[in-house]
């Protein structure tokens, strides 16, 4: 059951004051910004009384803040008291052309909080900080340990929580990642393969094509249905939803070089490249031999085409579920209603499920049970990037009363 004692409010200044301050650090992925929005993080935890530190990994070049409220242990003896871990990114994607704002203003009007990096995911991170800054103002005292993470490197696939896993810092009996979902409580969500295909055809000048085999005319008959695939090995209906495959390059001229001088030529190579999505419990190789099998159907209407089909090695991020009625959803099922007054939007949800995040990591590499959900998502990555205020004060409302559930 929710949790009966007297729920602090929070200071609706404070909290967008701090996530503006945030925004305002030019964290660049992979730049000394890091170190500072990191360094900053650490500071601002010990301010409020948590065990805090820098966690330096990569050589020291990169490094990760963790901040620790420790538990009483006390209370019903019954009951073993239960551990929350928060887990978020403070490096940021570089601002893009077309911002009618300034980036790191971190402006705030009467509806939306403005800058780079405000979404995807600083207005998450500031929401769990904030959330436990109301906590201890109250006095309250949770049961169970509260683990603040502040990653960076999730850009990078996520090395900044796979450092912490391998030095230990990352345990708990549940976590929220804090990934923007417009505040819905996200179940699953897919993991990545990057593919490249070459068609290699035959190639004449225009004026005998009826001889040739058209590379082009191959991949635009090919690429439709490439988009529209799901793949073998989906669990459920649920599992099939994260299924979702996407041509973005294709570059068809003549020979392996593409040489683009002699447009008369019928073109006898096209490369294609894409992304493919799959759910846990399907694999790579289901991904390959479902991309393999429509490509063969292809070009066997195009008799004399060969093709080539290479997954690349990029890192990805691994996929992650949990179970509906796992505890961690039902309580923050709970504190929406409570905050909100109707029920949270729950599940395997688009666009959230097509992300990465470092829910994968924690799930594949600990079994931790955990849920993605944090403020932030409809206006993610583009010129003027804001987040909807009322979707980050509630955030924090509903953290408020999530550690309470939880550790209390």
């Amino acid at each position: 059951m929710m949790v009966t004692v007297q729920i602090p409010d929070i200071n609706r200044e404070e909290c967008l004051t701090f996530l503006s301050r945030l925004v305002q650090i030019k964290s660049y992925s992979k730049t000394d910004g890091e170190l500072e929005a990191t360094s900053f993080m650490a500071e601002r935890m010990r301010e409020i009384g948590l065990d805090a530190s820098v966690c330096p990994f990569d050589g020291g070049k990169r490094q990760n803040a963790v901040g620790t409220w420790k538990g009483s242990g006390q209370g019903d003896k019954s009951t073993k008291p239960r551990s929350l871990l928060f887990n978020g990114h403070l490096d940021t994607n570089p601002v893009g052309e077309g911002w009618t704002v300034d980036p790191w203003e971190g402006k705030v009007d009467d509806d939306f909080i403005y800058g780079i990096g405000v979404s995807n995911m600083k207005s998450g991170c500031a929401a769990y900080y904030c959330a436990v800054q109301a906590l201890k103002a109250s006095g309250w005292q949770p049961r169970g340990d509260v683990i603040l993470t502040y990653v960076v490197g999730e850009l990078q696939g996520g090395v900044g929580t796979v450092a912490l896993i391998e030095q230990g810092k990352i345990n708990a009996d549940y976590f929220i990642n804090c990934e923007p979902s417009d505040i819905r409580a996200i179940t699953m969500h897919a993991e990545s393969v990057v593919f490249d295909i070459t068609l290699v055809g035959i190639t004449r000048h225009m004026s005998a094509r009826e001889e040739a085999v058209d590379a082009i005319m191959a991949a635009c008959e090919l690429i439709p249905k490439l988009n529209g695939l799901t793949f073998r090995g989906a669990k459920s209906k649920d599992h099939e939803k994260c299924n979702r495959c996407q041509v973005g390059v294709v570059h068809g001229a003549l020979g392996r070089e593409l040489a683009e001088w002699r447009p008369p030529q019928v073109a006898d190579v096209c490369k294609i490249s894409g992304a493919a999505r799959f759910a846990p419990g399907q694999s790579r190789d289901d991904v390959l031999e479902t991309l393999r099998e429509t490509i063969e159907k292809t070009a066997t209407r195009f008799p004399g085409m060969t093709y080539e089909l290479a997954p690349r090695a990029d890192d990805t991020m691994p996929a992650f579920e949990v179970p509906r009625d796992s505890e961690i959803v039902r309580s923050l099922n709970r504190a929406y209603f409570e905050v909100r007054g109707q029920e949270q939007p729950t599940g395997v949800l688009a666009p959230v499920c097509f992300y990465g995040s470092d829910a994968g990591h924690m799930y594949k590499k600990l079994g931790m049970e955990g849920i993605v959900c944090g403020p932030g998502g409809r206006y993610n990555t583009r010129p003027d990037e804001k987040v909807d205020i009322s979707d980050f004060l509630d955030c924090v409302r509903m953290f408020v009363r999530v550690i309470m559930d939880i550790c209390g």
